[in-house]
């Protein structure tokens, strides 16, 4: 009997530290996944090896998904593109003034309008962020641009307990880098790496048959009123494409750059007053955000009268939806280029 009451001791034993081990054992892994989230870089990506959880980090910390989200919401336009562009599958999205030379009726971009459309996603609101039209559409997962006109961020705090709110930066990278991120983080990879493939072709395809204009090139957003011009630089979206298309753009003079008033942005200088012909050194001028009939109002302009692009007469606008890029305008871009560029020089 003695013996028996032994054994069962030893057993008893043996399972309470089996237990504890596999205790500590789960609780060294929980304290390692921690560890290894906290240790990522903001726009970083870590997949589990089976694929999920996975966890985004962002300028407001971890953001984790168990599973693959079924219901989007984007409170940024500007971000609604690429989602769009990667088949995400979107419910809703915030939206900006409706019908203007770059919105139609819903306040979608015009690019993508109409497939937001066949895919039933609700504008939710039109430029005033809404949070309970975005709790309305009860999202697994919200996304919230970090800067910009459409950023929803004084929301976060509301939101973030509403659903998992990831907050990016599409400032700071070209559509192709977010659709990489994006797609990374909500299992759509295959998605977003096919896309940024056939958007390679799409370039490979123009350098290959493109007979330029003369260069350099002078990439800017010209305004209305004549009296200067916001002029995107190498580091914008805009200018990172153009120089992969084989264009060059034209050095920005310092004491042009010393105009700069746009916060911590990089991708524009604001050419404005006395410093605005200054700006525009490029032998070619393409016009963003504008349709062809602007080209004349520049060459009316007598302040500009004698810079190299009106002397050589080498002044395009390129198209009202090629303010913010994302696949579908960046797409229309190297369509408008060419048929400017290849089928009028055969």
């Amino acid at each position: 009997m003695q013996k028996k009451t032994v054994q069962a001791f030893l057993s008893l034993y043996l399972i309470a530290v089996c237990s504890l081990l596999s205790a500590c054992n789960d609780k060294t892994e929980n304290v390692q996944h921690t560890d290894l989230r906290s240790q990522l870089k903001i726009d970083e990506v870590h997949k589990e090896v089976s694929g999920w959880p996975r966890t985004l980090m962002t300028s407001k910390g971890p953001v984790t998904l168990n599973k693959p989200p079924k219901r989007i919401v984007s409170t940024s336009i500007s971000i609604t593109g690429t989602l769009l562009a990667i088949d995400a599958p979107l419910v809703g999205t915030g939206a900006t003034i409706p019908n203007t030379n770059i919105s139609d009726d819903d306040g979608f971009f015009i690019q993508w309008g109409a497939l937001a459309r066949k895919r039933n996603v609700q504008a939710l609101y039109q430029t005033e962020h809404n949070a309970e039209a975005v709790i309305q559409a009860n999202p697994d997962l919200i996304i919230i641009s970090a800067t910009g006109g459409d950023s929803a961020l004084k929301l976060y705090d509301q939101l973030k307990d509403i659903a998992p709110t990831a907050v990016i930066n599409y400032g700071d990278k070209s559509w192709m880098e977010l659709a990489e991120e994006l797609g990374n983080f909500i299992g759509l990879e295959s998605n977003a790496s096919s896309l940024v493939n056939e958007f390679d072709k799409q370039i490979e395809q123009f350098k290959a048959n493109a007979l330029l204009p003369p260069q350099p090139t002078t990439a800017v957003v010209y305004y209305q009123d004549g009296t200067g011009a916001n002029v995107w630089t190498a580091e914008s979206a805009q200018g990172q494409l153009l120089t992969r298309l084989g264009f060059s753009l034209a050095a920005i003079p310092d004491s042009v750059r010393g105009d700069i008033s746009m916060g911590k942005r990089n991708d524009i200088v604001i050419a404005s007053g006395e410093r605005f012909p200054d700006a525009m050194t490029g032998n070619t001028l393409l016009l963003f955000a504008a349709e062809p009939s602007q080209e004349e109002m520049v060459k009316a302009n007598t302040y500009l009268a004698e810079i190299p692009s009106v002397r050589h007469n080498s002044i395009y606008a390129v198209g009202n939806d090629t303010f913010r890029l994302d696949y579908y305008s960046a797409s229309n871009l190297i369509h408008r280029l060419t048929e400017l560029f290849i089928k009028n020089h055969q």
